[in-house]
């Protein structure tokens, strides 16, 4: 169902793809548009080595998209060094594709803004975390993406450093 990567020496292993998607802070979700166009967004996310979440406001494109069709990828960009000099770039990204549900249980609402915040604000106190929850709890909604192929990439340059010297 998903494409083989054509360029298979470029291709991360998943425990790198997983680094990834854990030291992101943000991505592009894409989604099933408004009349067949696709629909594609910066947000920020949390990774919990199963799914990933995304806090949205209760209505709007977004949610339109999502209740339409559930299908969704999602990328993290991890690496975008410009090389001019060899006119190319040394870039390192992860893809996610999958399913999107709407979170309705305030149980599993509430520990996906719990690993939200302890992403975006690590330092905090458990109370001042449990306070913003509360405070922007009535208009929030929660979004989860379980994935269902995840790859990634880097460029060349990057995948030729990581392999070992060939023996001369």
């Amino acid at each position: 169902m998903f494409r083989e990567m054509r360029r298979k020496k470029q291709a991360l292993p998943q425990e790198e793809c997983a680094a990834i998607l854990y030291r992101g802070t943000s991505g592009v979700l894409a989604l099933a548009g408004d009349g067949g166009y696709p629909y594609a967004l910066p947000i920020s996310y949390v990774y919990d080595g199963e799914r990933l979440y995304f806090h949205s406001a209760k209505s709007g494109h977004k949610l339109d998209a999502v209740r339409r069709n559930p299908k969704a990828s999602f990328c993290v960009i991890d690496k975008d060094d410009v090389v001019p000099e060899e006119y190319t770039t040394y870039f390192r990204s992860a893809v996610v594709f999958g399913t999107m549900r709407i979170l309705e249980d305030d149980g599993e609402k509430l520990a996906a803004m719990e690993k939200l915040a302890k992403k975006y604000a690590p330092d905090d106190t458990a109370e001042n975390r449990r306070q913003a929850i509360e405070r922007e709890w009535k208009p929030l909604c929660v979004l989860e993406l379980t994935p269902e192929h995840v790859s990634g990439k880097e460029a060349i340059e990057l995948a030729n450093a990581r392999r070992p010297a060939a023996p001369q």
